[in-house]
């Protein structure tokens, strides 16, 4: 027997602890000794820096966390992976093997289970087809080696946790996946059937209708609405983030007319978009467009969430992903030209109304630029297009920036920022901006930012406040959100999910 072994077994039995506790020690220490001898390649590393304590082996067994990963591999064509590439035949035999056998075939089924999960978790985290535009080159995916996808489950307190919540993914990617595991089980194997537009569907209802509706929902045959129908039509809705009233309204029978393809591709497709986003314990921000909805992260918790304004879709909110460097107080907006002809056009930016709403007309877009006399332009021509001049706003309680901007500097103008427009908060549906994104809150994101209430000690517009640490922020278009078993199928607003668009917005 090892002598480091033998003497903890001694140790052990010395102060009374049971011997079943010593034995395990034993075994767990032969197999960090058996995974030290054969560990090797690109997992050594990972091995060493654990002083060769096992990931998966504990009390001398493997843990069930073997299982939930083995799992995870058997699907793997969630991911768009060939779970084949993966063999969890094999990995299940060695689990298998050391079930019955020694610290060296407990070692065989440790090695095992973390090169496959290293595999795996490298493949998920590949590049993903949808398109968006890094802004920093530190925020570029690159290809993860096995040393590093190992590095988190090495690190985590619970290799069974981790696995099971796809610990190095973001938690929207993990939703999804779930999401399109029961989609495929239990929704995608129901009968095919098209239920005709009509009134409202409930109990006590009877007729065709009626009777096709049982049969979508794999119901005995009948033609009327009782409990179980209800029932039935309750747990569908509720799987799909619909009001889970048991009734049949229009809503719901259009969600029932959609073929398992539309709801597959749907799925599939806002899985690829989570696969950009960063693993939970990166502190960030991500802004879905789709839901117009921001929320930030911190120590691998979501710390707040805020309703935000998005696009329009005929100027679309971009996705992007940069590094919020600094923050601007008391901001100018600076219009866009094309805007600024436009109000011309109808004369809202010309004489006295220029002046009330706090804006001013400059010589040129330098820093160094000066004021130009309102009365003085050729606004004729600034509407024919003939001449373009700089338009700004001043900083005040109507400036289209609110009090504060938040730069992830690009060449798009976009920004996240405050407004003025507190009513558009309250509407459902939230998209009026001409690009940026605007904030519910930008105090309280600014509060969690820099740790501190973002106040100005004086009205001087343009007030630079620099971030000591950047944070990177996701603007991403999720149409379709998991949480709690549901997903919640969000309005394809700007038309991406069909057909990926280039037209962006570039200005506010």
């Amino acid at each position: 027997m090892h002598r480091k072994v033998r003497g903890a077994l001694v140790a052990a039995l010395l102060m009374g602890s049971p011997l079943a506790t010593a034995s395990a020690q034993l075994g767990t220490d032969s197999v960090a000794l058996a995974i030290k001898a054969d560990a090797g390649g690109k997992l050594k590393p990972v091995y060493v820096s654990r002083g060769f304590w096992p990931i998966w082996v504990k009390d001398g067994a493997v843990t069930p966390a073997a299982d939930r990963l083995i799992s995870y591999l058997e699907t793997a064509d969630l991911d768009g992976l060939d779970p084949r590439d993966y063999r969890p035949r094999e990995l299940k035999a060695a689990v298998e093997a050391a079930g019955g056998g020694g610290p060296d075939a407990l070692a065989k089924a440790e090695l095992a289970l973390s090169q496959a999960l290293a595999r795996y978790i490298r493949d998920v985290r590949r590049a993903p087809t949808a398109q968006i535009r890094y802004l920093d080159e530190e925020l570029v995916p690159k290809k993860l080696t096995e040393t590093e996808a190992l590095r988190g489950a090495a690190l985590s307190t619970d290799v069974g946790t981790y696995v099971t919540t796809m610990g190095w993914m973001d938690p929207a990617y993990s939703g999804l996946r779930k999401a399109l595991a029961e989609r495929r089980a239990k929704w995608d194997t129901l009968p095919q059937v098209t239920i005709p537009a009509g009134p409202m569907l409930k109990t006590g209802a009877k007729g065709t209708r009626v009777r096709l509706l049982r049969s979508r929902l794999g119901l005995q045959p009948g033609d009327r609405f009782d409990a179980p129908l209800a029932s039935a039509l309750r747990d569908f809705q509720a799987a799909h983030g619909l009001k889970a009233d048991g009734a049949g309204g229009a809503t719901t029978i259009a969600a029932l007319n959609r073929s398992p393809g539309w709801y597959d591709r749907k799925l599939t497709v806002n899985l690829d978009r989570a696969r950009l986003l960063p693993g939970p314990n990166v502190r960030h921000i991500t802004v879905n467009v789709a839901a117009q909805q921001l929320v930030y992260y911190d120590d691998g918790m979501e710390a707040g969430r805020m309703k935000v304004v998005a696009g329009k879709p005929t100027e679309q909110t971009p996705m992007l992903a940069g590094m919020v460097r600094y923050a601007i107080l008391n901001p100018y907006w600076n219009v866009p030209p094309d805007l600024v002809q436009k109000k011309a056009a109808t004369g809202i930016l010309t004489g006295g109304t220029m002046q009330k709403l706090g804006f001013e007309a400059l010589t040129d877009w330098s820093a160094q630029a000066q004021p130009l006399d309102a009365g003085a332009i050729d606004w004729h021509a600034v509407a024919a297009g003939a001449q373009e001049i700089r338009v700004r706003q001043l900083p005040g309680p109507t400036n289209a920036m609110g009090k504060v901007k938040f730069m992830f500097p690009n060449d798009l103008g976009i920004y996240l920022h405050d407004t003025p427009e507190r009513e558009l908060f309250a509407k459902p549906v939230r998209y009026f901006s001409s690009g940026c994104v605007r904030m519910e809150d930008a105090q309280r994101l600014g509060a969690w930012l820099f740790g501190k209430p973002l106040d100005t000690a004086t009205e001087h517009p343009e007030q630079n406040v620099a971030l000591a640490r950047p944070v990177p922020v996701y603007l991403t278009y999720l149409t379709a959100v998991a949480s709690d078993g549901q997903v919640q199928f969000l309005d394809d607003a700007y038309g991406r999910d069909g057909v990926d668009t280039t037209r962006v917005a570039s200005r506010d």
